[in-house]
Parts: structure tokens; C-alpha cells; sequence
């Protein structure tokens, strides 16, 4: 039987990591043999060199894509500029005959300006969230998952995330027992918990340019263990409760609440990193009271458990 061919597209000034992950992938030979045939494809057929310190030498140029099962562009150079007419014609073509069409972390963008993904779920690194949003509103984006797949458009999260991909369509022609045993042989997890959440940087106000609400950010750090009343505070910072209420969300663009959750979370983060305390002796310090509580926001707001978080963050994680 003839292996599944994958067909790795490279584009100008591409980056060696992005190359590395599915190349590594789909190339990779168990004992019994080879998985996949992996083509490497440029725009032209020609040697095309990356961001640095590399020039890769094609299989041939965008013609191969023809023949392919899975099509693979891994990574994008430039936001802003669309592929050439002949590259989205071609994973156009190689989508409507039945063939996996992937954009791993920035290759989202080449999969969105194509069209294929319209009225399609999708995702692509954080980072790139809001422009993309922007660019493709009639793209789903899933701004939390690992990976995403739907009618075999396959998209990914930043960096690493594209090996979690990569693994998911091995799973998807293999099984899960030779996914698994690949990964064993990179020394990866075969599939990840949580999504991209717990690793996006969601900052809280740690002062802001009223001094009076600056005074109080730094009172109630001090008191995160206590219960507070909207009433206490606006009396704290000698204003009515209206008053203090339109004063505190101007200055932190959040309710008191949210800024208590946000500042408990953050404080709850560095204790699961650094400390060995339980999960419930970090509840009670930064306010939530009860470890069920703590777990409810952590995971509404990381996806992922208190658990997890300290065991992929940890000082001896």
C-alpha cells in the first residue's frame, strides 16, 4: 500500500523551527518502516533560504501539491500580504479533492487569505489574535485551542503547538498507538491538556494614573485574603459608591470584582510556582475561601487546574 504523501510547502524567509516540526514528523521511520513520504515544496521548484542559517533544497515546485494527502504550510512570513494566486489555487484544489489542507501557528493566515477557512473553525498563536479577528471576520478563530480541525483544514496554536497537530493527523491516518509511539520517540506528551490560555500573558492593573485608586490597588493587595464591600471601598477612597464605581473602572478598565479575581489569580500563579503550598492553603491566602472556588476561576480563566498549571510551571516542574 502506498504511504500517505505529505507535502510540506516552504515560503520566502520561512523559519527553521516552523520547518523542523512537521519535517521531523512526517519523516521520522519507525522500525517497520517510513509513515509518510514527505515532499518538500517551494513556490518555483528552486532552493529557498529561511529567516537565517539555512537553505532548504526542494522536492519541485507547487505542481507536487497535486498529488499530495495532506498539504502543510508552516508558518507565514508576512501578515500582511496574501499568498500568490498560484499557492491558494493549489491548496484550494488539493481541499476539494479530499486532501488535508494544514497551516500550522502564522500558516493559518495563508489557509484564511485562500478562503478556505471562511464559515470554518480555526486557530492561530495569540499574539495574532486581534489582526487576525480583524482581517478574517468570517473565520471562527478559537482563540484558546492547541489545534483545530474541521472538514480536514487543520490549523495550530504557536510554535510547539504545531507538533500537537502535527501528532493529531498521525492519530488521524495511523491510530493512536503509533501516535503515541512517535512521540515516546521525540519525548513529547501525546496530547497536551488545556489549550493556549495557560500560556497567554493576561496582565492586571498594577497601577494606573489615579492616585487614589493606585493607593487602594495597593491596599486590597495587602488584604487579597479579606472579604471586601464595594461600600468599604468607596468610603476607603472618600467617594460616594457611584462616584467610586465610575472612578475604579475608568482607571483599570475592570469592575472591582474582576480586578479582585485577576489579582487573586495572579498572586495564586506565582504561589503554585514557587511554593509547595496546597492548593487549598493558596485559596484561603489570596481570598477565594475554599479550594473549589480557587479551582472554578483557575480554570474558567486557564483552562487548565491548579494542577496542571504547577506541574508545567513549577520550579520543579
Amino acid at each position: 500500500m502506498a504511504l500517505p504523501k505529505v507535502g510540506l510547502v516552504l515560503h520566502p524567509q520561512f523559519s527553521p523551527f516552523h520547518f523542523s516540526v512537521p519535517y521531523m514528523v512526517f519523516s521520522i521511520a519507525l522500525p517497520e518502516g517510513p509513515l509518510f513520504e514527505l515532499l518538500i515544496i517551494t513556490p518555483d521548484g528552486k532552493p529557498l533560504a529561511s529567516e537565517r542559517a539555512m537553505t532548504v533544497q526542494p522536492d519541485g515546485g507547487l505542481d507536487l501539491l497535486d498529488a499530495v494527502d495532506i498539504a502543510v504550510v508552516p508558518g507565514w512570513h508576512d501578515l500582511t500580504e496574501a499568498p500568490p494566486p498560484e499557492l491558494s489555487e493549489a491548496l484550494t484544489r488539493c481541499h476539494k479533492r479530499g486532501a488535508h489542507v494544514v497551516g500550522l501557528c502564522y500558516g493559518t493566515y495563508a489557509l484564511a487569505y485562500a478562503g478556505l477557512l471562511d464559515n470554518k473553525r480555526a486557530s492561530t498563536h495569540w499574539l495574532a489574535e486581534q489582526d487576525f479577528l480583524k482581517r478574517f471576520p468570517r473565520v471562527n478563530l478559537d482563540t484558546n485551542a492547541l489545534y483545530v480541525e474541521d472538514e480536514r483544514l487543520v490549523t495550530s496554536a504557536g510554535t510547539a503547538a504545531g507538533l500537537d497537530c502535527c501528532l493529531f493527523l498521525v492519530r488521524e491516518y495511523y491510530g493512536a498507538k503509533t501516535a503515541n509511539t512517535l512521540a515516546r520517540l521525540m519525548v513529547v506528551p501525546p496530547h497536551r491538556e488545556g489549550g493556549q490560555a495557560q500560556f497567554i500573558e493576561q496582565p492586571v492593573a498594577i497601577s494606573t494614573q489615579d492616585a487614589h485608586i493606585n493607593r487602594l490597588l495597593d491596599y486590597l493587595r495587602e488584604h487579597l485574603a479579606d472579604t471586601h464591600s464595594i461600600d468599604e471601598l468607596a468610603a476607603r477612597t472618600a467617594m460616594s459608591r457611584r462616584t467610586f464605581t465610575r472612578h475604579f473602572q475608568k482607571a483599570t478598565g475592570m469592575t472591582v470584582m474582576e480586578w479582585l479575581v485577576g489579582e487573586r489569580l495572579r498572586q495564586g500563579r506565582e504561589l503554585l510556582e514557587s511554593t509547595s503550598l496546597s492548593v487549598e492553603a493558596i485559596a484561603e491566602r489570596i481570598g477565594f475561601h475554599t479550594a473549589t472556588s480557587f479551582r472554578q476561576h483557575f480554570k474558567q480563566r486557564h483552562h487548565v487546574s491548579p494542577r496542571v498549571w504547577r506541574k508545567t510551571f513549577g520550579e520543579n516542574a
